[in-house]
């Protein structure tokens, strides 16, 4: 039997699934907040930015910008992982930096100031965006980040014996 170093990959198809129920339910869950943003941002949102003062204008921009990029990110992240389970796509070639959920800078980033003197609208599809993002961020960990070092046979047979002598208990 051959011992993968910490850094090393299982095979793919070793890889942790994610049902196809909940691909599709966040790819729902994606879709409808996307079209839910759009027609905030070319109707009410667009008349309500036009009255704003300049500094919460600003915020505005940037955080209307941060909402469609983690649509963008997480719709193709889904689309990616849809691709797989038709066998349109190979899953190493999802695997790859490129296909995987990017552009964290600016999606996790903290709010802009005057953020909070937002229209409620724009403040709750942003919160909805950040939720979303950060649900398909941990799918995304969960199916490709490297696994976890094992830890050394020696290290676990003196804490085991340190917790023994001192009576913890599990």
């Amino acid at each position: 039997m051959r011992i993968m170093a910490h850094h090393e990959r299982p095979p793919f198809s070793q890889l942790p699934q994610v049902s196809a129920e909940v691909i599709e339910k966040t790819f729902a869950e994606g879709m409808s907040l996307v079209e839910a943003t759009a027609a905030y941002l070319d109707g009410p949102g667009r008349e309500e930015s036009k009255i704003l003062p300049r500094k919460v204008a600003l915020a505005y921009a940037g955080e209307s910008m941060r909402l469609t990029t983690r649509l963008m990110q997480v719709v193709s992240w889904l689309l990616v992982q849809r691709a797989v389970r038709q066998g349109e796509m190979k899953a190493e070639e999802a695997a790859q930096e490129r296909y995987r959920l990017g552009s964290r800078e600016v999606c996790e980033g903290a709010p802009m100031m005057a953020a909070d003197l937002l229209p409620t609208k724009l403040l709750e599809l942003l919160e909805g965006s950040r939720k979303l993002y950060e649900q398909v961020s941990r799918l995304d960990a969960m199916i490709y980040a490297p696994p976890a070092a094992p830890e050394p046979p020696q290290i676990r047979r003196t804490l085991d014996g340190l917790a023994a002598q001192f009576g913890e208990e599990e």
